[in-house]
């Protein structure tokens, strides 16, 4: 098992992600394509994106980025082929570095309130009430970087 991660710099690892995304988000839960893409998917943004290959094969992907002095982490998924080899750990820890990287000292995130006990684990807590997006309740967890 070799599982590696790198930062997205590439038209083919951000090509890769996206059909993760794709899968995870838009076929597997139904959030509509155009929902599911923004201006931070674009090359030259301050989004930071990760890309996580399991055997040499992409299989989860993430991004952060600054928001207001915190780091956001967004758009975390995991190939439901994958999800039992700690990809996901991998992929909330690269986008972690990153955001250390860049001198934040914080991170949020909307987790699904089905991944609340997955973030719990990596130190994250609830600070919101549940609400709803794309019709999938989510919480907001917040979590102090060490540095």
């Amino acid at each position: 098992m070799d599982i590696t991660s790198r930062k997205i710099t590439n038209n083919e690892d951000r090509e890769a992600a996206f059909r993760i995304r794709t899968k995870v988000f838009v076929e597997e839960q139904g959030v509509p394509a155009e929902n599911e893409y923004d201006q931070y998917d674009e090359p030259d943004t301050d989004a930071d994106h990760v890309l996580v290959l399991y055997n040499g094969l992409p299989a989860a992907t993430g991004r952060v980025r600054n928001v207001g002095g915190t780091a956001k982490l967004e758009r975390i998924c995991v190939l439901a082929s994958h999800r039992k080899y700690g990809l996901g750990k991998i992929t909330v820890e690269a986008l972690e570095t990153f955001a250390k990287l860049n001198g934040l000292a914080k991170a949020k995130l909307n987790s699904q309130t089905q991944a609340e006990p997955f973030y719990a684990k990596l130190g994250y807590r609830a600070i919101s009430d549940i609400f709803m997006e794309e019709n999938i309740p989510h919480v907001t967890m917040a979590k102090e970087l060490s540095q």
